[in-house]
């Protein structure tokens, strides 16, 4: 699978979420023009639609903040700053979603039209007690993504208080990376119990928090909204590269060491040596 996996690129996000760092900078008392300016973000190039940053440049542009602004916490902050518009059409649309639970459905499942990585894709696993919003895991940990797992985790729990418009409660915040030197800057943020080390990263939301309702929701507006969400999800998924779709089957399995192309093969019903041959091709 090597040759494959040279051809996988890491992924890439809506340049809307280079609007939560500007702002974090920004609290900070800085001005972050120079920054941009040495990533090639101009104005024009923010607001271009459908405009998409590759994580590799995503991930070297947070570090870039941190290092300007002094704050290795600053991950935090960015999530803190995380608006639902900033998530392009899918966020828009969670915005008009009927309830807390709703809109975190609505995140996760419309991932694509925001965000792609080949490591792995957000859930909302549901249970009878509530249920986890997790984060894919994108170890091994360095100074370059911690700030990226915190500014997720801390970006939904602003998005789903934007939408029932108060203060939600979450049961339990978890994160793969050990405790940081930082650690306290959690705790002044969050009243939730932090647990470091954690075979995950990812928030609990209990039954009551999921059933909050959004006191601006419009049934029309908001079914309209996701039938395009739905017919631009049906176009991206259709237009996966083989290459793409691999990668999407090797993510889950990355923990537990690389799959055989025999067991991808077996996951995309063709022959290995088919397999292969498109493969090289791509």
């Amino acid at each position: 699978m090597s040759s494959a996996q040279q051809s996988i690129r890491l992924g890439d996000l809506s340049v809307g979420f280079v609007h939560s760092i500007i702002a974090a900078i920004a609290q900070h008392g800085h001005d972050a023009n120079t920054l941009l300016e040495r990533f090639d973000l101009s104005p024009e190039r923010l607001a271009q639609p459908q405009a998409r940053l590759s994580i590799a440049r995503y991930m070297r542009l947070g570090h870039a903040a941190i290092q300007l602004t002094h704050n290795p916490a600053l991950g935090l902050l960015i999530g803190q700053h995380s608006l639902l518009n900033q998530l392009g059409l899918a966020g828009v649309t969670a915005a008009q979603a009927p309830s807390v639970r709703a809109a975190a459905r609505c995140i996760s499942r419309l991932e694509p039209l925001y965000a792609q990585n080949y490591r792995g894709a957000s859930q909302l696993i549901e249970d009878n007690q509530g249920a986890w919003f997790s984060f894919y895991s994108i170890a091994p940990y360095n100074a370059y993504n911690c700030f990226v797992v915190e500014s997720v985790l801390l970006g939904w729990i602003s998005h789903l208080e934007q939408v029932c418009q108060e203060k939600i409660e979450i049961e339990l915040l978890q994160i793969e990376f050990p405790e940081p030197s930082y650690a306290d800057a959690f705790s002044k943020i969050l009243s939730c119990p932090i647990e470091f080390n954690a075979e995950h990263n990812r928030i609990r939301l209990s039954q009551k928090t999921l059933a909050r309702l959004n006191p601006q929701y419009c049934p029309s507006t908001w079914h309209a909204l996701l039938h395009i969400c739905e017919e631009q999800l049906a176009i991206k998924t259709r237009s996966y590269s083989l290459v793409e779709q691999v990668s999407q089957l090797i993510a889950p399995s990355l923990k537990n060491g690389e799959p055989s192309i025999e067991h991808i093969a077996q996951k995309l019903h063709i022959p290995t040596w088919t397999l292969r041959r498109k493969l090289a091709a791509q």
